[in-house]
């Protein structure tokens, strides 16, 4: 209906992304705070109970898409549902994870309707005077943070990384409305075919699932200090991931960078070696319970940020610091 927010649902296998339901929080604040319906769309084939989990999330309506051309992310079919089912329903925010689905999908979407759109945002509030969506995006390689409106069209529409809000409570047998819609979806449409999804699991724990993890930056490109590293990770349980210099260096893949332009963590702890505190990586970190960095310069702006600060050459505290670790835990 008409002024709703929409969160897309993405789905793989029949399982509903973690992005798809964190972005069900702060899209029941923006619901609340202009008094509308927050809903959730959800595409594909023989999807079971997927529409009453998004229910139980906090969607208060889901409109679900069944079809088999849409059993796996065909960006085609895809691109002409959602389109059209915003032009039959008119809602005010259109929210998609920004993973590699979603990040092909919404600007496709957004090309079709003639809307904006912003990528990577990092917040989202509702301007109390306008009634506009707030898109917070860091700029200028993350030295400030703008603030985006889309005041002439509709959807207002923003990409949002993993990990950037956290899941809501789950409400088993919370109560909603399901709205099974028709589109006319043909074959001829799809001019480019996905043929099978596969999915690749990282070797250890993921950075968004790790209780722990240890930041690398240009200050810890350097194979003895990665050794020291690597002993590290292995006693804490820790997940490695890093900036974009230690991804060109060749010490980290591009799935393992956190910031702007990668990953967003909220782990217990987050530990930042040779990291010089850019906005544009610590955008990825802010939500780590306790950040602890190690950096040989005393002016480096991340101790500003962090909890606990040592100043120090790397190659000389990490392996001081794993041996009193492996005291402390008998490893």
């Amino acid at each position: 209906m008409a002024g709703e927010v929409w969160v897309f649902a993405e789905q793989r296998n029949n399982v509903i992304q973690d992005v798809s339901v964190e972005l069900l929080n702060p899209g029941r604040k923006i619901a609340d705070e202009l008094g509308v319906n927050l809903c959730s769309v959800l595409l594909g084939h023989n999807l079971g109970n997927l529409p009453d989990e998004l229910i139980e999330y906090g969607a208060d309506r889901v409109y679900v898409v069944e079809h088999p051309l849409l059993a796996i992310y065909q960006s085609d079919a895809y691109t002409h549902v959602l389109s059209e089912l915003c032009r039959r329903y008119s809602p005010d925010v259109l929210l998609v994870g920004a993973t590699f689905i979603g990040m092909d999908l919404a600007p496709r979407v957004a090309a079709r309707l003639r809307t904006g759109l912003s990528a990577h945002i990092v917040g989202l509030e509702v301007d109390k005077e306008t009634k506009l969506l707030k898109q917070i995006v860091p700029g200028f390689g993350g030295g400030v943070m703008a603030v985006v409106t889309c005041p002439k069209t509709k959807p207002q529409m923003a990409t949002v990384r993993p990990g950037v809000f956290t899941k809501p409570e789950k409400s088993p047998g919370r109560e909603g409305e399901v709205v099974k819609v028709e589109v006319p979806i043909d074959e001829s449409m799809i001019k480019a075919k996905t043929i099978k999804m596969v999915q690749e699991r990282p070797a250890g724990k993921q950075l968004e699932e790790a209780e722990v993890v240890i930041g690398i930056g240009m200050g810890a490109c350097n194979p003895e200090i990665m050794r020291h590293v690597g002993e590290l990770a292995k006693i804490l349980g820790a997940a490695i991931g890093g900036t974009r210099p230690a991804v060109d260096e060749g010490y980290i893949k591009e799935d393992q960078m956190i910031g702007v332009s990668g990953k967003t963590v909220r782990p217990q702890l987050h530990i930042a070696l040779g990291i010089s505190g850019a906005m544009q990586y610590m955008t990825g970190v802010m939500g780590s319970k306790v950040i602890l960095s190690i950096n040989r310069d005393p002016n480096a702006p991340i101790f500003q940020m962090s909890d606990i600060g040592i100043v120090g050459d790397l190659k000389d505290v990490l392996p001081k610091l794993v041996e009193e670790l492996k005291k402390r835990l008998g490893v």
